[in-house]
């Protein structure tokens, strides 16, 4: 008589179970745990998941203690092959956020990446991290118009950032315009919000897919304290013409 595993299958006595061929994120980051932990049994189905595809075992020490988790050589494959997949979505990640910065640096802005803020949302607070936060370069503070741009190299990144408006609804707070980043064929622009850009990134550069709603949006003092304490990113465009916008700036 066979067991009920969580892939749906039947596992007889002479049946090897199936194999994890893509260790999802949950997964991975339970492997994790196990590994820089005392590995404590969660009995959960993620669990039976890594058991039955040998990447974890159970340790019986005595009748007296709980039995431990133990990572397999297996499982130490896994990990190692999800880190490598880590690093290139970090890598990825990482350049095309470099190649948004340079950008708008070219067009005059000055950027910043991975600020701290607060966005005010219904009656409270909201923390978040932009990618990229981008002011004009103006002497007039009624001209920032600040501009977010969030990256995004992974699908399941991006769905669920759709999934959580409040994140959305801080960085709309904090920006006149909001853009979501990420390389062609990620998503549809339908699938992402009417009230937030788009912009594709392909060998030709960034492609405006669709416009940001606008919105009139000035920053406080957090929010310059933020700027003045990061310091803009440097790059060095050479032949900077744009100068101080001033009081001319429409």
């Amino acid at each position: 008589m066979g067991t009920w595993t969580p892939h749906g299958a039947i596992i007889g006595p002479r049946m090897k179970p199936p194999p994890l061929t893509t260790l999802p994120r949950s997964h991975g980051r339970r492997l994790r745990d196990y590994y820089r932990s005392a590995g404590w049994p969660c009995q959960d189905t993620i669990e039976i998941d890594l058991l039955n595809a040998g990447l974890i075992e159970r340790i019986s020490r005595s009748a007296s203690e709980l039995d431990v988790i133990r990572v397999t050589d297996s499982g130490l494959h896994a990990l190692g092959t999800c880190l490598v997949r880590n690093r290139r979505a970090f890598d990825a990640h990482e350049a095309l956020v470099a190649q948004v910065t340079q950008d708008l640096a070219r067009a005059g802005r000055l950027a910043y990446r991975n600020l701290m803020l607060r966005g005010r949302v219904g009656d409270g607070w909201k923390p978040c991290r932009p990618d990229v936060y981008s002011i004009r370069y103006t002497s007039v503070a009624a001209y920032a118009r600040p501009v977010i741009h969030e990256v995004k190299v992974r699908r399941a990144d991006l769905l669920s950032d759709l999934k959580n408006p409040d994140k959305r609804a801080a960085y709309q707070a904090l920006s006149s315009e909001f853009f979501y980043v990420m390389p062609e064929g990620l998503a549809t622009p339908h699938e992402i919000p009417e009230d937030c850009g788009v912009l594709f990134a392909g060998d030709a550069g960034l492609r405006l897919a669709r416009p940001s709603e606008r919105r009139t949006v000035q920053l406080g003092v957090a929010e310059w304290m933020s700027l003045a304490r990061r310091g803009a990113e440097f790059i060095d465009t050479a032949d900077d013409e744009q100068g101080l916008l001033g009081e001319r700036d429409p």
